[in-house]
C-alpha cells in the first residue's frame, strides 16, 4: 500500500503534467472508445436520450440547460467546492437510473424541483458505467455510486485479489474527470448484506476501503467524493462505529442510512441523533444522509416534517437521498397525495438543490 497523499497532494500530482505542457512540452494523445457500462443490480433496458435539466426554482418545472464544456485535457477535476456547499443537496434514488433517465422527469415534476444527486447501485464486477454517470451529470446532478461487493469478501479486496478490476474502474473514473460520489460496502455495521458484521470484521472493512482508495489515488481519480456510509445505530446498538472508520484522509462525507418506519423512532433526533453523536466523537466531516424515506402510514406526513426540520437544524448535514423505489415497502413519495404535498412544500425552500456545476 502506498503512502496516502491527501486531496491536495493528489491534485498536485495530477497537475504536474499540465504545467509541463504549458511550458512547451506537447504530446499527442489518442482517445479510445467509452468504457462499457457495468452490471447493475439487474439488466437494464437500452438507454434513453439523456435529460438536460437542472434544479428548478421552487414550484417550477425543471429548466433546460446546456451541457457544460469538459475540462481541458490533463486538468483534474477538483471537487473541493462541492464538499461543503452553502445549499443542501436534494438527492434521490430512482428506478433504473442511470441505465435510463426515464424516471427523472416525472419525479422532478411531482416534487416541483429536480434532484441534484442521483444514487445508483453497482456490483463489484464489470467496468465503470461512464455513459450512465455522464447522463446523470448532463442532467445537472452528482452521480452517487453505492459500490456493493456482493461476490467478493472485504478481506479478499484488502488482500488485492480484485486489484485488476479496481484499477480499471479507478482509471475510468479518472478519465471521466467529472465529480462523482462513491461509497463502498454501505451499511457495513448491519448484518443484512454479505459484507456486514456477520461476515467481516471492522479491520477487514477499513483495510479494504483504504486499499481501494489508494488505488484510486494512484490512478489520479481526484474527482471522487468518498462517502463512508454506515447504517444508523438503532438496529445495531452494540456495534460501535469508530472501528469501521477509515480515517479523515480517506473520507469526505460521513454518510448515514436511516429510514422512518411505522415502529421505529418518531423524530429526527431519535432516528439520527445517537449516530451523529457517536460519529462526532471521532470524525468532523460533513454529514450526508445516504438513504432515507418514510414508510406509508399515519405518521408519514409527520415524518416528512421531521426529516426537513432536522436537516435545517443541522448546518453540518450537507444533504440527503430519498430512496424512491419499491423495495420491501413502497417508499415512493408520490404514492400518497398528502405525503407528496408535504414533501413538495418543504423542498420548495431555496436552500435545497443547486447546480453542481456552479456550487455556491
Amino acid at each position: 500500500m502506498t503512502a496516502h497523499l491527501g486531496r491536495a497532494g493528489r491534485l498536485r500530482r495530477r497537475l504536474a503534467f499540465p504545467l509541463l505542457a504549458a511550458a512547451g512540452l506537447l504530446l499527442a494523445t489518442a482517445c479510445g472508445p467509452e468504457d462499457p457500462g457495468f452490471a447493475m443490480q439487474k439488466d437494464l433496458a437500452p438507454p434513453a436520450p439523456a435529460a438536460t435539466t437542472t434544479a428548478a426554482s421552487p414550484g417550477a418545472a425543471p429548466a433546460a440547460v446546456a451541457t457544460p464544456k469538459a475540462l481541458p485535457a490533463g486538468v483534474p477535476y477538483d471537487v473541493t467546492p462541492l464538499l461543503k456547499p452553502s445549499h443542501k443537496y436534494l438527492g434521490a434514488a430512482l428506478p433504473d437510473v442511470p441505465g435510463t433517465m426515464d424516471a427523472l422527469a416525472p419525479y422532478s415534476a411531482a416534487i416541483g424541483k429536480q434532484p441534484n444527486v442521483l444514487e445508483f447501485y453497482a456490483h463489484w464486477k464489470g467496468g465503470f458505467d461512464t455513459t450512465g454517470a455522464r447522463r446523470i451529470h448532463d442532467a445537472g446532478a452528482l452521480p452517487f455510486m453505492a459500490w456493493e461487493p456482493h461476490d467478493r469478501s472485504l478481506a479478499s479486496i484488502a488482500a488485492g485479489d480484485t486489484d485488476d478490476y479496481v484499477r480499471g474502474v479507478a482509471k475510468s473514473v479518472a478519465k471521466f474527470n467529472l465529480p462523482i460520489a462513491i461509497s463502498i460496502a454501505h451499511e457495513m455495521n448491519g448484518d443484512w448484506y454479505p459484507w456486514g458484521r456477520q461476515a467481516a470484521t471492522p479491520q477487514d472493512f477499513v483495510a479494504a476501503w483504504r486499499h481501494v482508495h489508494d488505488i484510486f489515488d494512484q490512478a489520479g481519480a481526484t474527482n471522487v467524493i468518498w462517502v463512508w456510509s454506515p447504517n444508523i445505530t438503532d438496529p445495531a446498538p452494540n456495534t460501535r462505529l469508530a472501528p469501521y472508520y477509515p480515517g479523515d484522509t480517506y473520507v469526505d462525507w460521513a454518510g448515514m442510512t436511516g429510514y422512518f418506519t411505522k415502529t421505529g423512532p418518531k423524530t429526527f433526533e431519535t432516528l439520527y441523533g445517537p449516530t451523529m453523536t457517536e460519529i462526532r466523537a471521532f470524525c468532523k466531516k460533513p454529514f450526508f444522509i445516504s438513504e432515507t424515506a418514510s414508510e406509508q402510514g399515519k405518521r408519514q406526513r409527520a415524518d416528512i416534517d421531521q426529516l426537513f426540520s432536522g436537516l435545517e437544524a443541522h448546518d453540518d448535514i450537507v444533504g440527503f437521498v430519498w430512496f424512491n423505489i419499491v423495495k420491501r415497502a413502497d417508499w415512493r413519495v408520490e404514492a400518497v397525495p398528502d405525503t407528496l404535498a408535504a414533501f413538495k412544500q418543504r423542498v420548495s425552500d431555496p436552500r435545497y438543490g443547486f447546480d453542481i456545476r456552479n456550487p455556491r
